[in-house]
């Protein structure tokens, strides 16, 4: 089966300073990626790369089975694309956003007609259809960013920081259209700086940090990688992480100190894991 992404040995270089750093990454069709790391990781400069926005300095990439240097214009077909910054038009109502980009995707009437009220109320916009955007609330305007680069049916959905600066309660809510859509078979490739987003949308994680891949898996593979249970000791106003194989492991560690004052255990998550490797939480 082909790979819905494929980075090779990839490089992107701003001003002598790497930014990208020798970027190896396969994405299979169908599945969900989400790639962790904190500010200036190369996160983002990552999606703009693959979805043609910016040049690579070096190195392969292909996105649904085309060389996005040689063959942009088939990648942008492929792809549909929600970054962090709003980009609808405020001054255009809610069908006129998306009517524009129907016909500049060429989508005939009546299809464009028809796709338009599907992703509407797929994410639930239907009712806000003659309203201009710029009465929208912010998670309206993401949804609505999410309806147009469903519009013209793409493989593989590119998300980057996909619901920052948004209440728990919306980004719950997108969460679950997100979650709707992979399930129904389309590829995802999402940035984030929510832990608990990448646990609950994505089949696989990579680590980013200081443009390289540190490390890739599921969440079960790297708490078996690097432990499954944890003993926490207070130090001061800081707490130390010691990883242990097993949740077992580390109960028996405990009972084993002769004074157990500021010490717990407790299952490894994957902001524990994120922390070991970077030395740094997210922001």
């Amino acid at each position: 089966m082909t790979a819905a992404v494929s980075i090779q040995n990839v490089h992107k270089v701003y001003n002598n300073v790497p930014v990208v750093n020798n970027l190896s990454l396969t994405i299979q069709s169908g599945e969900s990626f989400g790639l962790l790391g904190p500010n200036g990781a190369g996160k983002s400069t990552t999606i703009r790369m693959l979805t043609t926005l910016t040049e690579p300095s070096d190195g392969h990439l292909v996105v649904a089975g085309h060389d996005v240097q040689r063959q942009a214009t088939e990648v942008r077909r492929e792809i549909g694309v929600v970054l962090q910054q709003t980009s609808v038009d405020g001054d255009l109502s809610v069908w006129e956003n998306m009517e524009l980009h129907g016909r500049m995707h060429h989508i005939p009437n009546p299809q464009r007609q028809r796709r338009i009220n599907q992703w509407l109320e797929f994410v639930e916009l239907s009712d806000r259809r003659d309203d201009k955007v710029k009465t929208l609330s912010g998670g309206m305007k993401r949804r609505l960013q999410i309806a147009r680069a469903l519009l013209h049916e793409p493989k593989i959905l590119f998300l980057d920081e996909p619901t920052v600066g948004l209440d728990p309660q919306t980004r719950r809510r997108l969460w679950e259209i997100i979650r709707g859509l992979n399930q129904q078979g389309m590829t995802m490739l999402l940035t984030t700086h929510y832990m608990e987003e990448v646990e609950y949308l994505c089949h696989r994680v990579g680590i980013l940090d200081q443009g390289q891949l540190i490390e890739a898996g599921t969440l079960p593979e790297l708490r078996r990688k690097h432990g499954e249970g944890l003993v926490m000791t207070q130090q001061g106003d800081r707490w130390h992480y010691q990883f242990f194989p097993t949740l077992q492991a580390a109960n028996q560690y405990l009972e084993q100190q002769p004074d157990k004052t500021g010490m717990m255990t407790r299952p490894s998550n994957l902001e524990d894991i994120f922390v070991e490797l970077t030395g740094r939480n997210l922001d």
